[in-house]
């Protein structure tokens, strides 16, 4: 990611929801895999870590709230918001990670999830995965989900219709040959999101998905930090936000390794979503 890149995100993100233009509601449920059980390690009645009062780091979606269209053939239906949580048995969160791969941070990133025997979320960016394709291979490999976050990472709400689809269909091209298939999942950046995203991400077959708790680990505040935001803000359903790559993740990654094994000890099952609607 470039520095205006950086730059822009801080500013999306420091105005405080400047650019949210619709109403926030109930969010939206995906469901959990197959494997939503809570594993047998979390014996029951292990207690989960203390969710504090509603995450602060809720997203605001970009338009306002309601069912999605349906569609004949089907075909993926048009959404009104991302869905923002999921829905699952046991204590289910999702881990989630944007912007990447890098070849600095998601090898680690990747390590500490396999040590763990954990599947997670990455939603790549097309000019980072276009030269490492062995990356989304081995994301694959590994049973990850990989998802869609544009070719460079722009702010969505200011482009064409057309430079969003060419955005987004270069970015799903390069997924598909990496990992074999399409992605079925799309993320915007910056959670800007417009009526021509939910539209476009549709007619080429992905779901977007938002998170519950931002680490806000792309300020770099430092890894005590923000494992205290993951610890804080874990609870059933939560979809969790995080970064492989943008800048220097090196705290990002060893927060993982902090978090993930006290996450797993207190009873939390961490997953990848199913697609709800087709």
């Amino acid at each position: 990611m470039t520095k205006d890149q950086l730059l822009t995100r801080r500013r999306v993100l420091m105005i405080g929801g400047a650019a949210a233009v619709g109403a926030a509601g109930t969010a939206a449920l995906l469901t959990a895999g197959p494997d939503g059980t809570p594993p047998a390690r979390s014996a029951a009645g292990s207690p989960a870590l203390r969710a504090l009062k509603p995450s602060a780091y809720r997203l605001e979606p970009l338009t306002g709230y309601g069912p999605p269209h349906t569609t004949a053939h089907g075909r993926t239906l048009v959404r009104h918001e991302p869905l923002l949580r999921v829905s699952g048995r046991g204590r289910t969160m999702v881990l989630t990670f944007d912007d990447g791969p890098d070849p600095r941070y998601t090898p680690g990133i990747l390590r500490t999830l396999r040590e763990h025997d954990v599947r997670a979320m990455f939603f790549v960016c097309g000019e980072m995965a276009v030269n490492n394709k062995d990356l989304l291979a081995e994301m694959t490999e590994d049973g990850h989900v990989v998802g869609n976050h544009t070719w460079s990472h722009p702010l969505l709400t200011r482009l064409t219709r057309s430079e969003i689809r060419s955005q987004m269909e270069r970015t799903s091209e390069v997924i598909e040959d990496g990992c074999g298939e399409a992605p079925v999942w799309f993320r915007a950046p910056y959670g800007a999101w417009n009526r021509a995203a939910f539209q476009i991400g549709a007619e080429l077959g992905m779901e977007p998905l938002a998170w519950t708790v931002d680490t806000l680990d792309w300020m770099a505040p430092g890894t005590r930090k923000i494992v205290g935001r993951v610890e804080q803000g874990a609870a059933p359903g939560v979809v969790v936000l995080s970064h492989d790559a943008g800048g220097d993740r090196s705290q990002s990654v060893r927060a993982l390794r902090d978090y993930l094994p006290e996450l797993l000890k207190s009873g939390y099952h961490i997953t990848v979503p199913t697609r709800q609607y087709t």
